[in-house]
């Protein structure tokens, strides 16, 4: 037994009746215990000046574990220059924009490119704002103190998503170059802009949901005051990001200076013509592994969506051994991976390791920490926070050891702006990655056509990406 649990033991046990008799109460006793038991060692008090000048992340830091992600990979694959979301949560965006890039660059024999994130915002936004007004009619019925209610007015829109949401934006509008459509102060200083469309669509929520409660009116009559409400976002979003375009010349030069122009494209024939990926041959597969998420079944999350009559979000949920093949077998055929993890835990920004030996934690603090990846999900400490791209994977003897990272912070994070992820890690804390079909094993594959199960809007896997 720790010298702490001891201290609390004799606690407990109040002997004599000398202590308080509320077994409740932080009583003087145990506080001078625990103080006394806290000076008695050295060490502890060496560890307490450290940390009080230098902070607890630079005291726990293992240099060794530093030392050990060396960026080298024995797999890599070009994608190009590394992106900047700036201060806003569109990780999930730039890393399809920046899977979708790829063969652009290939078929058009380009050294950069970039696919336009502002573009992708402004229909995300607009689409966000449906689907939050139509989610607010399909719930008139129900309580505004109730969870679901409360819920959806917490976030009406914001900058975070997931794949599936990805994918509705490129199937209805396309993509365009970033020079069609460039940044604008809003897109990567997203926060303003957000607080207004917020304050905008509860006050929509109060009036759609008061003209039910007074007056009776017809989901015809509140679906015309809806459209009116859109009207005012677009306006707002326009003048934040710009109007989207409907048609523009694509014009560049290859990397032998060869001169290139495609006239009048719309963003949907530009994705057709120049990138081409079918995205249905494409699922999200995650690891839960908590006991109320069977491995090897379907899930989708209520009212989580951007796009009304766009596709839901479809996970299948699977081992983490079974994940990782799948990861591995996309990027050794040479192509990259959507992924999302929890990017906060155990990782250093300035060096871009991501390992579960970077912080010694409990040698600095003389406290362990010991959740599990299930309860981790389970009591709220971790969930999937930010979406990046696999690049690169270093395997040893058949067996990945690190995993090459594209993120989109910017180039002074990491090296360059990519990270290194120790295998230990992915166990730990990856949760997603979104990988053809065919590099499934046939059980997996079959099990994509069961019904899925629908999660609360609330469960850890209905998360955002908006790191």
């Amino acid at each position: 037994m720790s010298p702490m649990a001891e201290a609390v033991a004799r606690h407990a046990v109040s002997p004599g009746g000398a202590e308080s008799a509320d077994p409740r109460a932080v009583s003087p006793e145990l506080l001078q215990r625990l103080a006394a038991d806290f000076r008695a060692d050295p060490h502890r008090r060496a560890a307490m000046h450290a940390i009080r000048k230098n902070g607890i992340q630079a005291v726990a830091l293992n240099q060794d574990a530093v030392v050990a992600q060396q960026y080298t990979f024995s797999h890599e694959i070009e994608t190009g220059p590394i992106t900047n979301q700036r201060r806003s949560g569109r990780c999930w965006m730039f890393a399809g924009l920046n899977t979708l890039r790829v063969p652009v660059k290939e078929k058009c024999g380009l050294t950069e490119f970039e696919l336009s994130q502002a573009y992708q915002m402004f229909w995300d936004k607009f689409e966000r704002a449906n689907y939050f007004l139509e989610s607010i009619l399909e719930t008139l019925a129900e309580p505004l103190a109730g969870r679901l209610v409360s819920w959806l007015l917490m976030g009406p829109v914001d900058d975070g998503g997931q794949w599936d949401m990805f994918v509705n934006l490129v199937e209805k509008y396309g993509v365009v170059p970033k020079y069609v459509m460039p940044e604008t102060f809003h897109s990567g200083e997203s926060g303003g802009m957000n607080r207004l469309l917020v304050v905008k669509l509860r006050e929509d929520a109060v009036a759609l949901r008061a003209a039910h409660r007074r007056e009776g009116a017809a989901p015809e009559a509140l679906r015309a005051r809806k459209q009116e409400m859109l009207a005012e976002i677009y306006r707002l979003l326009v003048q934040c990001l710009g109007e989207p375009p409907t048609r523009f010349d694509f014009e560049y030069r290859d990397k032998d200076g060869g001169f290139h122009r495609d006239p009048g494209l719309t963003p949907q024939a530009f994705y057709s013509r120049y990138v081409g990926l079918d995205l249905d041959a494409y699922v999200s597969v995650i690891n839960a592994p908590t006991a109320d998420k069977p491995f090897d079944r379907t899930y989708t999350v209520k009212f989580l969506g951007n796009v009304h009559g766009g596709r839901d979000v479809l996970y299948l949920n699977v081992d983490i051994d079974a994940l990782k093949r799948a990861a591995l077998a996309q990027l050794l055929a040479g192509e990259p991976v959507w992924f999302g993890c929890d990017v906060g835990k155990l990782s250093d920004r300035d060096s871009g390791v991501m390992d579960t030996a970077l912080f010694d934690y409990e040698g600095a603090l003389g406290v362990p920490f010991r959740l599990d990846k299930a309860q981790r999900l389970d009591y709220g400490e971790s969930r999937m926070t930010h979406a990046m791209v696999f690049t690169g994977v270093h395997m040893v003897d058949g067996v990945p050891r690190r995993w090459k990272v594209e993120n989109s912070w910017g180039k002074e994070p990491g090296r360059d702006g990519y990270f290194v992820m120790s295998d230990s890690w992915f166990d730990e804390f990856m949760y997603q990655v979104v990988v053809r079909k065919r590099f499934l094993p046939e059980r997996l594959r079959a099990a994509l056509a069961q019904p899925p199960v629908q999660l609360e809007p609330w469960d850890p896997m209905g998360s955002l990406a908006r790191g």
